[in-house]
């Protein structure tokens, strides 16, 4: 509206100049039109998402479990384990006497070594200390509780002849009977089983050298008697058996009929 006002205001003028007579000019004011007011439409907002609803849990209840107290169990109870007496008994049987038999008496029975028949004699079981050499043509034993060396001669595989020798050697005695010296890598043997080996050609011939030192420990030895019973259930002593086991669990049997030993049984 006061831009229309003004354009009126110059044609007037304009017309007034051109007709040089003084013109009046009256100049209405009129009151300023107020400005519409235009009002803004609402703006559509986006929806929003729906607010999440937490459901709340149900509260846990306790519940009181009625405990079993614990059963005592009564200890179990090993007894202990008898172990061998390591003390040597003093009676052993004789040593083989490498004669034959007797014959059995008319009606007798003879009986086998493991056999036990009433009145026949139990077998002997115990560990004894013993002593071992092994030579190139078979090995010496050294049995404490009679005192013997018993030498093995191999001679067949797995077996060979037996022969015993009472330990004479006394510590007055030299420890290496005199001798040639051995091969290197061979011994000569020492003591009581030198002096068997340096004192009998025939014992010294068959084994040779011996490949290792002599060495002791305690062995298993058992024996079974032979013999027979006769009728009345008397007994007659025989020839029996010997029983040894080297130190890596080796059995020796040793016949006392024959004067025999045997690798295993």
């Amino acid at each position: 509206m006061p831009y229309r006002l003004l354009v009126g205001l110059v044609i007037l003028l304009l017309i007034s100049g051109c007709s040089g007579q003084t013109t009046v000019i009256y100049i209405v004011l009129s009151p300023t039109p107020q400005n519409d007011v235009v009002a803004a439409a609402p703006t559509d907002l986006p929806t929003l998402p729906p607010t999440l609803t937490f459901t709340p849990l149900p509260t846990a209840t306790a519940t009181l479990v009625p405990v079993t107290p614990p059963t005592d169990i009564p200890p179990t109870v090993v007894p202990p384990t008898d172990l061998p007496p390591t003390a040597i008994p003093a009676t052993v049987p004789p040593a083989a006497t490498l004669t034959p038999p007797p014959a059995p008496a008319p009606g007798s029975v003879v009986v086998p070594p493991t056999d036990l028949p009433p009145g026949f004699p139990t077998p002997i079981a115990q560990p004894i200390q013993v002593a071992e050499q092994l030579f190139e043509g078979g090995r010496m034993f050294w049995i404490q509780p009679t005192n013997e060396i018993w030498v093995l001669i191999v001679n067949q595989d797995g077996g060979g002849s037996w022969s015993i020798y009472q330990d004479t050697f006394s510590e007055d005695d030299p420890i290496i009977a005199p001798s040639e010296s051995p091969p290197e890598g061979l011994f000569q043997p020492e003591r009581g089983f030198g002096k068997v080996w340096v004192e009998n050609d025939a014992v010294r011939q068959s084994l040779g050298w011996a490949v290792t030192p002599e060495f002791g420990y305690v062995s298993q030895y058992e024996y079974y008697f032979g013999g027979s019973v006769d009728a009345a259930g008397n007994y007659a002593a025989g020839p029996g058996v010997h029983v040894l086991y080297s130190l890596y669990g080796e059995q020796f049997r040793f016949e006392e009929r024959d004067g025999t030993w045997q690798l295993g049984g």
